[in-house]
């Protein structure tokens, strides 16, 4: 009899919490997430791997760096032959639960998004013709291949759908703020009222979900035009279309504190001024110095425990 009471407690406890963050605009990220260890470990040898660029010195991970939020410190990254990219380096971390991928959305998903700085000439320069001599090259990776997919025969796709795998496990779960949703802990006052400021001022309208942004497509420069010199990369270069000029894909906020610097030009150096730089050109306001530290002191909640895969050998 106890148990069962017991058992009906804590249901009425999590839809009582579920309940709570359902009418919030920002949902937690789940504590795990499912996905195959054995083709993510895969993925995570071939993310670090510099010999998959024409001057075996890039990876992903050159771009993605796991240790600093899985972004760049860079502005915008070198890639072979020490080329500079155009625009700043997403997080990795938690892109599996955005809507699209890169600035401008023209990868669908991870294997899509995988498959675009492998071929891309500035940044690895190393397309499937290339992709695969070398894979066959290696017996370690042909054993791991085999025994993953169940075949002899290796095709590109599947070297992408290992990377894929890796980067799906790369969530950072448990931030402050999935606990605070949850009903865990307490925001402190100052992080209690940057959250009350993020959602009054409007900043919620575009970083809201599970990712605090990464599922929708929105204007820079709303208000206060942005310079346009700095517009690159934005929608309108993939598809033409002129509602699309300065149109980028929302990036996410999770893990803000690490991914410095900021916007898709790697232009703004640190938090305090990248929440002026949107609050000037997006809602049109000059923020006190208070208002812009409660905004930071929330949204350093969001940083997230390191991904459990990093840990693993």
């Amino acid at each position: 009899m106890l148990l069962q009471v017991s058992r009906k407690a804590a249901a009425l406890s999590l839809l009582f919490i579920s309940a709570a963050f359902a009418i919030e605009p920002i949902q937690p990220l789940p504590r795990f997430i499912e996905y195959d260890r054995q083709k993510a470990l895969l993925g995570k040898q071939l993310f670090t791997d510099s010999n998959l660029s024409s001057d075996k010195k890039i990876s992903c991970a050159s771009c993605h760096r796991l240790s600093e939020g899985g972004a760049d410190s860079k502005a915008t990254s070198s890639g072979v032959d020490q080329q500079i990219g155009m625009v700043n380096a997403p997080t990795v971390f938690n892109s599996f639960f955005n809507f699209r991928q890169f600035w401008d959305g023209r990868a669908k998903d991870l294997q899509d998004q995988a498959s675009g700085p492998l071929h891309n000439p500035v940044e690895m320069n190393f397309g499937r013709d290339k992709v695969m001599p070398y894979i066959y090259s290696r017996p370690d990776y042909i054993r791991q291949f085999r025994q993953i997919f169940k075949r002899d025969n290796i095709e590109f796709e599947d070297v992408l759908d290992a990377i894929a795998e890796f980067e799906k496990a790369l969530i950072t779960p448990n931030a402050k703020f999935d606990r605070y949703l949850r009903g865990e802990v307490e925001l402190n006052p100052g992080e209690y009222e940057g959250y009350l400021l993020f959602k009054r001022l409007g900043c919620a309208s575009c970083h809201n979900g599970i990712n605090v942004g990464g599922n929708s497509y929105q204007y820079l420069g709303v208000v206060t035009p942005y310079d346009a010199e700095k517009l690159s990369g934005d929608l309108f270069e993939r598809t033409g279309d002129s509602f699309d000029r300065n149109r980028y894909k929302v990036p996410s906020l999770r893990n803000i504190a690490l991914t410095a610097p900021y916007m898709h030009t790697g232009g703004v150096k640190n938090l305090k001024d990248m929440v002026a730089t949107m609050a000037k050109h997006n809602i049109g306001l000059k923020l006190s110095d208070d208002e812009i530290d409660r905004i930071i002191d929330f949204l350093t909640t969001l940083t997230g425990e390191t991904p459990e895969i990093l840990s693993l050998p």
